[in-house]
């Protein structure tokens, strides 16, 4: 059967989706086990089960937007486009990590990418996004910012704040509630575009549910949470319901899934390989990205922690 043009774009899209779902499902799973064998210090919070927000909420920006987030970033930088490498080095402390080895697990950072964090302190975050909004207005751009952050955050009066500022201000920021169950992507969208289009703010509430444990200081389910919850759950895992889907499309078969679960798994492989060998960040380094280089009148500061690769 010959698809008309708008099947043919969707069936790439759900085909996109899933390697990149998957990809994250597969990173995560690595590096839990990495941890376990402290290889990743500090701490560590994975985004399994929760793919799906971050992936579909970023299909739907331009390269030139901007995301922030909170301490569960992997899935999220993964999903902008930073590479599985420069990730699980930075994981590891080595200097080839996208902070050089000085940021670890919750503050992933990309310049080049407009991926602007990680942030370890919960809600800290949220006027950044709301000064972010800001500059794009004050620059006259068409920009939007997306930020993720999780349900214990709005307790906080930063967010309260943040987002009084916006709604007067009309700053273009999509504010996304990680309600840890399952959210479509086309709210994303239309919030997107009415930022773009009319400088509106939008608050976005996901319910998802991880996986894992909090941190990996908790690794399975904690005290808090029966095991029965979370298999009951676990029956809305995102890959399996887009897998699902695809099945019943005729987009998908059992062969794509292992093929594509062998390349990823391969990746993942190559990103831990080549994070292990990568040299620890010297003595004479510990000095540097502290401070912001001095910049022209009229230019904006770089500030040179973590640096993009």
């Amino acid at each position: 059967m010959v698809r008309k043009k708008s099947e043919s774009t969707d069936t790439q899209l759900r085909r996109e989706l899933m390697q990149q779902m998957l990809l994250i499902r597969r990173f995560e799973e690595r590096a839990a086990e990495a941890y376990a064998l402290g290889k990743i210090g500090g701490f560590c919070h994975l985004y399994i089960g929760q793919e799906a927000v971050g992936v579909g909420a970023i299909s739907v920006l331009r390269d030139d937007d901007y995301v922030i987030g909170s301490y569960r970033d992997h899935g999220q930088a993964l999903a902008r486009g930073m590479t599985p490498r420069t990730i699980m080095a930075e994981l590891f402390g080595r200097s080839d990590g996208s902070s050089h080895g000085k940021g670890g697990s919750m503050h992933l950072f990309d310049r080049n990418l407009n991926f602007l964090g990680g942030h370890g302190i919960v809600g800290g975050h949220i006027p950044l996004a709301t000064g972010v909004g800001f500059a794009i207005k004050y620059r006259g751009g068409d920009q939007v910012c997306l930020c993720f952050f999780g349900e214990a955050a709005v307790n906080g009066g930063a967010f309260h704040e943040a987002l009084n500022m916006a709604a007067l201000w009309k700053l273009p920021v999509i504010y996304m509630i990680e309600n840890n169950r399952y959210g479509m992507r086309a709210a994303t969208q239309r919030a997107v575009q009415r930022a773009r289009s009319e400088h509106i703010p939008t608050l976005v509430e996901v319910r998802t549910y991880r996986f894992m444990g909090h941190s990996m200081s908790d690794a399975v389910s904690g005290t808090y949470r029966s095991k029965e919850e979370l298999e009951e759950h676990m029956k809305r895992d995102p890959i399996a319901l887009l897998r699902t889907d695809m099945e019943k499309r005729g987009e998908w078969s059992d062969a794509d899934m292992t093929k594509l679960d062998e390349e990823l798994k391969a990746t993942v492989e190559d990103a831990y390989n080549f994070a292990d060998a990568s040299p620890e960040p010297t003595l004479d380094t510990l000095h540097e990205d502290v401070y912001a280089e001095s910049a022209p009148v009229g230019e904006p500061a770089i500030a040179t922690a973590a640096t993009a690769r």
